[in-house]
């Protein structure tokens, strides 16, 4: 039964997370436009709202984009770039550190602010408590991996990541057979990662395609105004 759970876990699972992340998107998009935002809730309490989305924001999307490059590029290309595994393994540790801690204060002030403030609590849907505790438990479970990390100094586990992520997108096979071995908080952190991304399309998380989409508005042509 373990060998089987972890074979679904590292081998269908992310791909089950991915293509209900995409086509559950879409189906949202296409049947609940008026539902498709963040649900700003700067209008009921302004205080300690900059510092918290921002700090937040800027540590997840941060987060998001390192874990990508990171687990997606080839040894062969940053050693081409003359940067050796033990180096990036290093980098690895402190930027995700430095950025995790971000996040995580800026997570910590939207989760009081929420919690202090009645009105907030009064609107707070299920989902939205769920998304917040989810990302809270994910991002603890990374900073607690880089205790872990330290350990291993060569590079070697960040080796196997980065194995298992390429295999998985690349859809070649013996991707659960590389997770064997790997510590615990490791794997619990991915699967707990990947049901974020099963979950995202039933939350205010979706505003984040409207957040890239937004990149169009620097090429999109003049909007004309005539005077009548």
């Amino acid at each position: 039964m373990t060998a089987y759970l972890h074979h679904f876990f590292f081998a269908v699972y992310p791909y089950i997370a991915l293509a209900i992340f995409l086509f559950g998107s879409l189906a949202r998009f296409e049947r609940d436009q008026y539902t498709w935002k963040s649900d700003s809730s700067q209008l009921l309490k302004r205080g300690a709202l900059r510092w918290g989305s921002n700090l937040f924001h800027i540590g997840i999307l941060s987060l998001f984009f390192t874990h990508l490059f990171g687990l997606l590029t080839p040894p062969a290309v940053y050693h081409a770039l003359g940067l050796s595994t033990e180096a990036k393994q290093l980098m690895a540790v402190v930027v995700g550190a430095i950025l995790g801690l971000i996040c995580l204060a800026g997570l910590l002030i939207l989760i009081y602010r929420r919690m202090s403030e009645p009105r907030l609590r009064a609107t707070s849907r299920v989902s939205d408590w769920v998304t917040l505790i989810w990302i809270l438990i994910v991002l603890s479970l990374g900073l607690l991996s880089i205790l872990t990390s330290a350990e291993h100094k060569d590079g070697s586990l960040m080796l196997l990541l980065g194995d298992w992520a390429q295999r998985i997108v690349t859809f070649r096979a013996g991707a659960a057979e590389v997770m064997v071995g790997v510590p615990w908080v490791y794997q619990v952190h991915m699967v707990l990662g990947m049901t974020l991304f099963l979950i995202f399309p039933f939350t205010r998380l979706v505003h984040v395609w409207s957040g890239f989409a937004s990149v169009g508005y620097l090429t999109r042509a003049w909007q004309l105004v005539r005077s009548r």
